[in-house]
């Protein structure tokens, strides 16, 4: 049986009031439609004997469409009616519930559905042109030409066909469709541009016609977060997902996810207004004018300096503080709180001061606070680096990327040297073209030996044989270390050859956070870890933000850092406004006798000399003790969960490696902030106000 209009309005007249509002009506009626699966089984229950008239199936209808009859209190988006309209009514609909799914076709399963699935319009959410001047009011938007059937995959996993509709402004000719503008850019004489619409709901994935819905971009986000998912996987398990062709590509689950962060990264750097790039780009260019819109080889993470918790924002302490708490202090040498202690030399010997630069000769003094001063506040940030490399050019001092990703090894400017021998710095012509070696055979016969040990190694081969020599040399040996085993060359060990064979790499990742493990940047080192690249690292993170630097900042290596930056600029504002700090870990493992370390680089001091960083805590026995106020290795933490990203990180170009380690330190600040909020650590009025006070 066919519905018709006159089946409805019997419906309407005898089962509701004309006092109902339409959006009453129309919940009540899909709650009817949605329910007859549950009428259906309990139609079936009572074929059976000795079976109740009203089987729990029925009572559960019954529960579902009073409670849709019931006054606006249950339903808040209704509008208000007038009361005990609706008990009646359904007790008179639920007695003909049969009937009236028969009367209804919803009994019929040759029927057409009731409600079929609607034609999908994709358009543009704008209404009026946002380029053109107001001048009274803004041109309205036309429709650009015949409208394109395009294939959509919908937001429950599903392929549907839709009609997509582009519009344009007549006066400036921009073109709007839904996830992006095009447009003429002013004095711009290469071509249209674009701008995103942050808020667009589907995205194209494919020139030829393909667009997904953003839901199924978010449910990426959630495999990158728990599974560590690159796109080429997701790919494939989205494809078994949806179960029916077409299949998602690689290609165009690279593009749902270069699409839907370069909105996310964006916008959390609040650069929506002002970003653009080439019209009808690929998913590579659009990565890379992200990228350098919110930092090449590094940057900041969106809203890090804003950050503050109870991890990592403490109120200012004074050596006067830490006696009225009780704490015992050892002014005789400078020890570390709460920790393995490294061996202290001779008292009675002199320290060398070779090296110290003399600024740093003087021992830091704890200044006492100043009467009717603020109390203020102290912050610590944590830096360390991860050796998570990309490749780049061959050779050693160059840092530009590679022409081919995939069997290249040179850059642009040094494509040229392809044609030379691979060993340096023979020069010499290659002996035939596509060969890397010239005609000598000590050179042929060196680069075979290499193509034997290194030409099937892959980043998890190279793990599998570290491990294997872990389990047999662990106990003989400090590690296990990947060796080479190649011959030497002219007189040169095989480890000591040079040549360019291979691409290069960079040489570590390097990240900053806050103490509670919110990311405030990073960077990289490109030849080694060295002191000059790791302040020029800092200095690019807090360029924007000179007034957030950190109170404290914790680093391995922070003793020889402290020594670059005095040397360098005895009027680093460093210097003024941060003191650095070795971590717990690794200060255990610095050399005693050096002097500078031990005075200024102490990351617990006992001797009051930096009360900050030491707390006084009570233990269930009442004896007082002195711990460490900060947590120095959220570095380590970092690290550790990026090395779950370790694999598809070496093997991207520097612009993917970029824009995806921008994602991933943004998607762990989120986590971060969400584990504050849940815990109630964040910064509240009570504690901004003990920052104030001058009592």
């Amino acid at each position: 049986m066919i519905p018709s209009i006159g089946h409805f309005i019997v419906v309407l007249q005898i089962y509701f009031s004309d006092q109902f509002s339409l959006q009453r009506v129309l919940y009540i009626l899909t709650i009817l439609v949605a329910s007859y699966p549950l009428f259906n089984l309990h139609r079936n229950q009572l074929r059976e004997p000795r079976q109740p008239r009203e089987t729990a199936w029925l009572r559960s209808i019954r529960s579902l469409i009073t409670a849709a009859y019931g006054d606006e209190h249950e339903h808040e988006y209704f509008p208000p009616e007038s009361e005990d309209l609706g008990a009646g009514l359904a007790h008179t609909l639920l007695k003909d519930l049969e009937q009236l799914y028969h009367l209804l076709g919803i009994d019929d399963p040759a029927a057409t559905p009731l409600f079929p699935n609607p034609h999908i319009i994709l358009c543009t959410p704008r209404i009026n042109c946002v380029f053109c001047p107001n001048e009274g009011h803004p041109p309205t938007l036309r429709r650009h030409r015949d409208p394109q059937t395009i294939r959509l995959l919908d937001r429950d996993f599903c392929w549907a066909k839709a009609q997509l509709y582009v519009a344009y402004c007549p006066k400036c000719q921009a073109e709007y469709y839904p996830d992006r503008i095009t447009y003429h850019e002013t004095g711009n004489s290469t071509g249209r541009m674009q701008k995103l619409e942050s808020k667009a709901v589907y995205l194209r994935v494919s020139k030829h016609g393909i667009w997904i819905h953003r839901r199924i971009a978010e449910a990426q986000e959630s495999a990158v977060i728990h599974l560590h998912s690159g796109w080429a996987k997701f790919a494939e398990w989205l494809s078994d997902t949806v179960g029916t062709l077409p299949r998602i590509t690689s290609r165009q689950s690279q593009r749902l996810y270069f699409e839907h962060f370069s909105r996310r990264l964006i916008e959390a750097h609040g650069l929506e207004e002002t970003f653009n790039f080439p019209a009808h780009s690929s998913a590579h260019v659009l990565a890379e004018h992200v990228r350098d819109a919110i930092g090449i080889d590094g940057g900041l993470v969106a809203g890090s300096m804003d950050h503050g918790c109870k991890n990592c924002t403490h109120l200012k302490r004074y050596a006067a503080d830490l006696v009225a708490e009780g704490a015992t202090l050892d002014h005789t040498e400078n020890q570390v709180v709460n920790g393995p202690q490294p061996d202290i030399p001779n008292q009675n010997e002199p320290h060398s001061t070779q090296g110290i630069p003399a600024e740093l000769l003087s021992p830091p003094t704890q200044h006492e606070r100043a009467p009717e001063t603020a109390r203020g506040y102290t912050r610590l940030g944590v830096m360390d680096g991860k050796m998570i490399p990309h490749r780049k050019c061959s050779l050693s001092t160059c840092k530009k990327p590679l022409v081919n990703y995939k069997n290249g090894r040179f850059c642009k400017d040094h494509l040229n040297m392809a044609e030379t021998c691979g060993i340096v710095p023979c020069g010499r012509p290659v002996h035939t073209p596509g060969a890397v070696t010239c005609n000598l055979q000590s050179h042929k016969d060196w680069h075979q030996k290499y193509l034997n040990r290194f030409s099937r190694l892959s980043f998890p081969g190279v793990q599998r044989v570290i491990r294997r020599q872990a389990d047999q040399t662990s106990v003989q040996t400090n590690g296990p270390s990947l060796h080479a085993d190649l011959p030497e060359l002219d007189g040169v060990a095989g480890t000591d050859v040079v040549h360019t064979f291979r691409a290069g790499t960079t040489y570590c990742l390097q990240t900053v956070q806050w103490s509670c493990g919110c990311p405030i940047g990073w960077g990289k080192c490109y030849r080694s870890e060295s002191s000059s690249q790791v302040l020029g690292i800092i200095d690019k993170i807090w360029e924007s933000h000179p007034d957030s630097r950190p109170s404290f900042l914790a680093y391995d290596d922070a003793c020889n850092l402290l020594r670059h930056i005095v040397t360098q600029n005895p009027d680093s504002p460093w210097i003024q406004a941060t003191k650095f700090i070795v971590d717990a870990w690794h200060y255990i493992s610095h050399q005693a006798s050096d002097v500078l370390c031990r005075i200024w680089c102490n990351p617990a001091p006992t001797n009051g000399s930096q009360p900050d960083l030491i707390s006084v805590s009570i233990d269930d026995n009442g004896r007082t003790h002195t711990t460490r106020a900060f947590n120095t290795e959220t570095a380590e933490q970092l690290n550790a969960w990026l090395t779950g990203y370790e694999a598809q990180l070496r093997n991207m170009s520097n612009v993917n490696y970029d824009f995806t380690v921008h994602v991933l330190l943004l998607l762990y600040k989120e986590k971060v902030d969400k584990r504050i909020d849940k815990k109630g650590e964040g910064l509240d009025e009570e504690f901004w106000e003990k920052v104030d006070s001058r009592s």
